[in-house]
C-alpha cells in the first residue's frame, strides 16, 4: 500500500448539500424549504412543537418546589479540619470560630453559616463554634475530648 492509494471506506464521507445554487442542482430557488410559511423563513425555531398535539413538556406533571428564602450553609467535613490542624493552618489550642475557618482558607464564604459534618478521621481536641453540626460530628469531636458550640446564625435578614 502506498500513500496515494489511501482511501476512506465507501460511504464514510458524504458531500455537503449545497442549497440555492440554481435550478439544475435540484435544490435551487427555495432550497428545499417549500413555498412560504414560517418554516421557509430564516431565524425560526419551532422546537417542542408537535403539530398541535399536546407537547411532552406540558403532558408531564409539575413536581417540586424551591423555597425562595431557604438558608444555604457552607459545609465542612471534620476530616478537612483535622488536615488543616495538622498542616498548622488552624490553631487547635484556640477556639475555632467560623471566622477562623474562613481566614484559614478552609471555607470560602460563610453564606448563612457553617455546618460541620462527620466525614473523615478526627483526633484533635478542639473547641468548635459553628452555626450547625450533625449529631455524628458532635460525637466525634467530643470523643476526641473537644467541644462543639452550635450558635444561632447571625441575623442576615
Amino acid at each position: 500500500m502506498k500513500l496515494h492509494e489511501l482511501r476512506d471506506n465507501p460511504g464514510a464521507t458524504k458531500k455537503r448539500k449545497r442549497v440555492g445554487r440554481g435550478p439544475g442542482s435540484g435544490m435551487g430557488k427555495t432550497g428545499g424549504r417549500g413555498i412560504k410559511g414560517q418554516k421557509s423563513r430564516s431565524g425560526v425555531a419551532i422546537n417542542g412543537y408537535e403539530g398541535g398535539q399536546m407537547p411532552l413538556y406540558q403532558r408531564l406533571p409539575k413536581r417540586g418546589f424551591n423555597k425562595p428564602n431557604r438558608k444555604s450553609f457552607a459545609v465542612v467535613n471534620l476530616g478537612l479540619i483535622q488536615k488543616f490542624i495538622d498542616a498548622k493552618k488552624l490553631d487547635a489550642s484556640a477556639a475555632i470560630t467560623e471566622d477562623a475557618l474562613v481566614a484559614s482558607g478552609l471555607v470560602r464564604r460563610k453564606l448563612d453559616g457553617i455546618r460541620v459534618l462527620a466525614k473523615g478521621d478526627f483526633s484533635a481536641k478542639i473547641d468548635l463554634q459553628v452555626t450547625g453540626a450533625s449529631k455524628s460530628a458532635v460525637e466525634s469531636v467530643e470523643k476526641a475530648g473537644g467541644s462543639v458550640t452550635v450558635a444561632a446564625p447571625a441575623a442576615a435578614e
